[in-house]
C-alpha cells in the first residue's frame, strides 16, 4: 500500500474550539468508540481532550511508548476511556499498530492480547490476554496509510480534521495565556501571518520577553517573516519617530535596503495589520519551579519558566 500523509476523505472538518469541545464531550460519555484527532502542531489538540478527559478518568498514554509498553498501559487503565497521544511516532511499530487494531474495535467489549515477553508479564501481574470496554482517542498531526492495518483503524473510526484559523487560534489562547502585551502584538499582526497559528508563538514570545530579548523581532521572525519586512513593521509601531520620512530614514540607517523599499513594503502591508477586537487574558505565569529541599539531591534550578510545558501540542 502506498503511503499517504492526507487527511482521510471522509474526516470531518472542524474549524472552531467550541465545536470541538462538543465532539469531544460526546467521546467522553461514550458516543464514540474511536475518534481519531488529526490537526495542525500547536492548536491545543491535547489541551482540548485533557478538558473533556482529565486524569484520572481517562487514561493517558504517551505514543512515545513502545508496543510492549502500550500493552501495560491499556491493562493498566483498562474499562477507561484511553487517550493516545502524538501516534504519528507508532506507524513505523507493526506491532503497536496490530495491538492498536485490537483495541480499536468498535465492539463494547474487546480482548487486548500479548504473548510474548511472558516472564515481564508474570512479574507485572499483567495476564497475556484481557478484556476491556475502553474507548479510544487517538491524536495525531497527521494521518499516515502506511499499511492495510492502519487503514483498518483508520476505517473505524470518527475522524475529526482540527484547523482553526489564526483568530481562532488568537481567541481561545487569551483564556489561558497571562501577557496582555504579548497577546495584544500577536493579535495586531495576524495578518502578516502566512500558514497555521500556533499557541506556541504566544509562549516562545512571552519566552524571549523574560529573556530581555527584542521579543517583537523574535516573534516576527518565527513566522519566517524577511528582515526587513519586520523591521517596516516595528518601524510603523515606534511612536518615537514624528513622520514616515523619519522612519524611512531609520530603515535606512538599519541597512534593510533604500527609502524607496520602505515605502515599497510599506504600501505591500497595508491592511495586513490589525486593529481587531482586543481579547483580555485571563491565564496566570506558570509556577517557578521550586528548589530541592536540603535533604534531596541538589540539583541545578531552571532560571527561567519552562513556558512550552503550558502549551499542548
Amino acid at each position: 500500500m502506498s503511503k499517504s500523509t492526507r487527511s482521510p476523505d471522509h474526516a470531518v472538518l472542524v474549524t472552531t474550539y467550541d465545536e470541538l469541545d462538543r465532539l469531544l464531550n460526546a467521546f467522553a460519555k461514550g458516543h464514540l468508540p474511536l475518534l481519531i484527532l488529526l490537526g495542525t502542531p500547536g492548536v491545543g489538540k491535547s489541551r482540548a481532550v485533557s478538558r473533556a478527559l482529565p486524569e484520572p478518568t481517562a487514561g493517558w498514554i504517551s505514543g512515545n511508548a513502545s508496543a510492549f509498553g502500550l500493552y501495560c498501559a491499556t491493562y493498566e487503565h483498562r474499562n477507561k476511556p484511553l487517550v493516545i497521544d502524538d501516534v504519528d511516532s507508532l506507524y513505523s511499530d507493526r506491532a503497536a499498530v496490530r495491538l492498536l487494531k485490537g483495541l480499536c474495535q468498535t465492539d463494547l467489549l474487546k480482548t487486548v492480547g500479548w504473548h510474548t515477553d511472558a516472564k515481564t508479564l508474570e512479574r507485572d501481574e499483567i495476564p497475556k490476554s484481557f478484556p476491556t470496554t475502553s474507548v479510544v482517542c487517538l491524536i495525531a498531526n497527521e494521518w499516515r496509510t502506511t499499511s492495510v492495518n492502519v487503514a483498518a483503524i483508520e476505517d473505524r473510526g470518527f475522524v475529526v480534521n482540527f484547523q482553526p484559523d489564526a483568530l481562532e487560534v488568537h481567541r481561545t489562547a487569551a483564556s489561558w495565556f497571562w501577557d496582555q502585551e504579548v497577546h495584544d502584538f500577536i493579535g495586531e499582526n495576524l495578518g502578516l501571518l502566512d500558514g497555521p497559528h500556533s499557541y506556541r508563538t504566544y509562549t516562545a514570545a512571552a519566552q524571549f520577553k523574560q529573556g530581555g530579548l527584542d521579543w517583537r523581532e523574535m516573534t516576527l521572525s518565527r513566522w519566517a517573516m524577511p528582515t526587513r519586512v519586520a523591521a517596516v513593521v516595528l518601524l510603523k509601531r515606534d511612536t518615537s519617530f514624528k513622520n514616515e520620512e523619519a522612519r524611512a530614514k531609520a530603515f535606512v540607517t538599519q541597512g534593510h535596503g533604500c527609502r524607496a523599499t520602505y515605502f515599497n513594503l510599506t504600501k505591500t502591508l497595508k491592511g495586513r495589520t490589525s486593529t481587531a477586537t482586543r481579547f483580555v487574558v485571563a491565564g496566570s505565569p506558570p509556577a517557578v519551579p521550586k528548589p530541592p529541599t536540603s535533604d534531596s539531591v541538589v540539583e541545578a534550578v531552571p532560571e527561567t519558566i519552562p513556558f512550552e510545558a503550558v502549551a499542548a501540542a
